[in-house]
C-alpha cells in the first residue's frame, strides 16, 4: 500500500528500527504492519515521518493526481 514510503525510506537510508522508535512503536514488525497498510498510520505518526524524511506529508502519503 505504501510502496512510495518504503522507496523514500530506503533511498534516504533510514532503517525501520529508527522510524519505529521515532513514532513510539516497540518492534520493527509493528512498523512493517503500518508500512504494508495492514495497520493505519495516525496523523501524528505521519507528521513525525514527514519531519524525519524532510518531506511534505502529502508527498509521502498521498497520490499526486496531477501526474
Amino acid at each position: 500500500m505504501f510502496e512510495k514510503l518504503r522507496k523514500i525510506r530506503q533511498e534516504k537510508n533510514i532503517k525501520v528500527k529508527e522510524i519505529a522508535e521515532k513514532i513510539g512503536l516497540k518492534t520493527e514488525g509493528a512498523y512493517y504492519k503500518k508500512e504494508n497498510g495492514t495497520v493505519p498510520f495516525t496523523l501524528e505518526e505521519g507528521r513525525i515521518i514527514s519531519n524525519l524524511l524532510e518531506m511534505p506529508i502529502e508527498e509521502i502519503f498521498f497520490e499526486n493526481e496531477l501526474s
